[in-house]
């Protein structure tokens, strides 16, 4: 059973004509124990489905490249340049509902085809010399939540340093538990300092800033 209508993959088909080059599409599963993995594989297929720019490999978390993609849950999905590099682009759990959005936009971004940015905001994000974890809770009913994901996501594309993770909180509950989610989008940097809501991008800096 399709899990998206003809009408949204013709609007998505639509959208990947914009792509400039091929972004490689993994999917890290589990065999126990993962209530959600069939269901992403197979959502996932449906969009890459849509366009020849995209490919997709569905491997193991016990997999030499999972680990080396640094992949800590199942189900994970990780967005790969042409040549296979790794923008630190991560969705941990399905990007469906209002997430789809986010997901479509890494695709565009890690294609080419992404926002430019102000000459200032760009210094800023090139200017990140240290280890960036950002951690954006989201769950998918919540339409202010594939906003803060996207700027996470732009951020870590532009900074090798920086490395951003979209979480469904319900699918991992126990890890948003641990982070304290009450509400969404939670967006938590270096396991310490935090914002909730869908935050300008300059809010995102400014904290990565403060950072020590």
């Amino acid at each position: 059973m399709a899990m998206i209508d003809d009408n949204s993959k013709t609007q998505i088909k639509n959208v990947f004509g914009q792509m400039k080059e091929t972004v490689n599409v993994i999917i890290v599963t589990k065999k126990e124990h993962c209530d959600t993995c069939e269901d992403t594989v197979n959502f996932i297929t449906e969009i890459t489905d849509l366009s020849e720019k995209l490919t997709l490999e569905v491997i193991n978390e016990t997999d030499d490249k999972a680990k080396t993609l640094n992949v800590e849950m199942a189900p994970a999905i990780i967005l790969l340049g042409a040549d296979g590099k790794d923008y630190g682009i991560k969705f941990y759990g399905i990007p469906a509902g209002h997430e789809i959005n986010s997901f479509i936009m890494g695709i565009l971004e890690v294609s080419g085809t992404g926002e430019t940015l102000s000459d200032n905001l760009m210094k800023r994000i090139n200017g990140i010399s240290k280890p960036v974890d950002i951690k954006v809770f989201v769950t998918l009913g919540c339409p202010h939540c594939p906003g803060a994901v996207a700027k996470a996501h732009k951020i870590a594309l532009l900074n090798e340093n920086v490395h951003a993770e979209m979480i469904e909180a319900n699918i991992f509950g126990e890890v948003a538990q641990k982070y304290n989610v009450s509400s969404v989008p939670k967006i938590v940097f270096n396991d310490g300092s935090e914002l909730i809501g869908d935050q300008p991008i300059e809010a995102f800096l400014s904290t990565i800033e403060t950072l020590s």
